[in-house]
């Protein structure tokens, strides 16, 4: 290929993804929905203001006010807000600073759990529970799913990593869901509160700001994983449809030498329903019977007695980026364009909006 043709190729990426990115800078997140909450409890954080409309209808949420507590619960096809006896109702409601921008504010399932987060929200009724959509800048829940998925002891460079594949999964991987861009779980992504400005996650995303994998010039939904057993696999192997990147296999020399061992016993009811190398059949029972029950597709059954005694290696479906092997990498002195290359081969790493990086 001339140099000619490469700046050509270059800028006809940049082009493309500049138009993709001026529909990514904001990311649509369905919320605490694994609750299926009938009922949320907002409130703001210290120095933040919550303007909560409800149709035509507005109240403020402050704490140096008397209103600093709204509890939002829903009644048929309307969304009831109750502050301090001031009862609103409507089809659906939204949640933005004064500026009608993002705010900070935390919000919670009574009893269940209570998150902080940075964006607008929107709530609607749908057959009898509240649907909750954060929209968040880009950025925001890059760092909100790295603080998440990354391990505390990740390196810096690894994190990077981390990070890109985050970002390229909000970009390229819309679709998932009806009423929003993604989930806040791991079906899609797991996504917690928005990490400080000094952590180590807000860093590797502050580094690679904008950084997207891309494979033919356009930005993939990268897979990922927490441990491999040894060598990544492709969507076929493991019964999934194909992507529009396919996934090459890697050996990881980490995971190879030091794997993720575990052990599990199932029902001989539940041990039916699992096949082995098939991600369907573990993600169902995974989410009937909890994620640690068959933490991989990498395993081995034994029948013992009345039970299926499981062994197996890894976490996660094994998929592109193997976290382990990437903190590895980066331990050993591999940058994070090395260790996405090597995870992600025949990709590129390009910049929304600009020209490719390599």
């Amino acid at each position: 290929m001339t140099c000619r043709v490469r700046i050509r190729t270059a800028i006809l990426a940049s082009l493309l993804l500049a138009g993709i990115f001026a529909h990514a800078q904001d990311v649509h997140v369905g919320v605490l929905g694994l609750f299926r909450p009938r009922q949320f409890v907002l409130s703001p954080l210290a120095g933040s203001a919550l303007v909560v409309h409800a149709g035509a209808e507005s109240v403020v949420l402050e704490a140096s006010s008397g209103a600093k507590i709204a509890h939002l619960r829903v009644r048929g096809n309307k969304v009831v807000v109750d502050v301090g006896g001031r009862v609103l109702h409507a089809s659906e409601l939204t949640v933005t600073s004064r500026e009608n921008g993002p705010v900070d504010f935390l919000l919670a399932v009574p009893g269940k759990i209570k998150r902080y987060y940075r964006g607008t929200l929107e709530l609607k009724p749908d057959s009898l529970v509240l649907t909750a959509v954060v929209t968040m800048d880009l950025e925001t829940a890059v760092a909100s799913v790295v603080a998440a998925e990354g391990t505390v002891d990740a390196p810096s460079e690894a994190l990077k990593a981390l990070a890109v594949a985050v970002r390229s999964y909000f970009v390229a991987g819309k679709g998932r869901h009806r009423d929003f861009d993604f989930c806040d779980t791991t079906h899609c992504q797991f996504l917690r509160a928005p990490p400080a400005r000094n952590t180590t996650a807000t860093q590797a995303v502050s580094a690679t700001r904008s950084l997207v994998v891309a494979y033919q010039s356009q930005p993939i939904a990268a897979m990922y994983t927490r441990s491999c057993s040894g060598r990544t696999r492709t969507p076929a192997e493991l019964g999934l449809p194909p992507a529009a990147y396919p996934y090459y296999p890697v050996e990881c020399n980490y995971c190879r030498q030091h794997p993720s061992r575990w052990e599990s016993r199932l029902s001989a009811e539940d041990a039916a329903t699992l096949r082995s190398s098939n991600e369907y059949s573990r993600l169902r029972l995974g989410r009937r019977l909890g994620w640690s029950v068959v933490p991989s597709n990498d395993f081995v059954m034994r029948k013992e007695g009345e039970h299926t005694v499981l062994r197996g290696v890894g976490q996660g479906h094994g998929i592109g980026l193997c976290q382990a092997g990437a903190k590895a990498m980066a331990e050993a002195g591999a940058d994070f364009h090395e260790i996405l290359a090597h995870y992600y081969p025949n990709t590129a790493i390009m910049t929304l909006g600009n020209a490719a990086l390599r």
